[in-house]
């Protein structure tokens, strides 16, 4: 037999899911709609599903000769900031799931290391691990308020979207700072001071 390391399930926790009414026999079915909220650090550093938001589960959840396999779809909110320009940014997130739960003692849960594949304990499910994988795959790493965001003006950090067109700042390129002082000028391209 297998060993795997099991935690016990609360039934009661929002994201177990309890299979005790579908019978066992392959091709038994029933579907689920279930509103419940997003656990903690469900996300990346800089954009995630708050706390404690509204996730609604649809989930359909059959009978086959391994195991219960769950599949549908969860959607939340996503909040976090832009990675060009630090705006705020949210929007409505659906992810598709689909998992199949192996019952203790299958071949599956025999053959399978622990990893590979979720395992029913006492005839319940812990969705987490699954949602939080399907969700943390379809955030962006580097999200953007919109595709072509200009970002941040390196020179004075304001927005380029928020600055007039012909925004810039004057550099003297180092190289150039100590003739600039020689000549009076304040660049390579500007002449220098006729002498008095």
């Amino acid at each position: 037999m297998a060993e795997h390391s099991t935690k016990h399930l609360d039934p009661r926790a929002p994201l177990v899911l309890d299979t005790r009414d579908l019978p066992r026999g392959a091709g038994a079915m029933r579907t689920l709609h279930r509103v419940v909220p997003a656990p903690a650090e469900l996300g990346l550093q800089l954009i995630g599903v708050p706390e404690g938001a509204d996730l609604t589960l649809d989930l359909r959840l059959e009978s086959v000769t391994e195991g219960v396999l769950v599949s549908g779809t969860v959607t939340g909110p996503v909040e976090g900031e832009c990675g060009r320009c630090l705006t705020e940014i949210g929007y409505d997130l659906t992810v598709n799931i689909q998992e199949l739960f192996a019952y203790e003692d299958s071949a599956t849960d025999e053959t399978t290391d622990e990893d590979e594949v979720g395992r029913l304990q006492d005839d319940m499910i812990d969705l987490e691990p699954t949602l939080r994988a399907e969700v943390v795959l379809a955030l962006p790493v580097n999200p953007l308020c919109r595709e072509d965001c200009p970002g941040l003006c390196p020179e004075c950090g304001a927005r380029w979207d928020e600055l007039p067109e012909d925004h810039h700042h004057e550099q003297i390129d180092p190289r150039w700072a100590k003739l600039s002082k020689l000549t009076g000028s304040s660049g390579p391209d500007e002449p220098a001071e006729p002498a008095p």
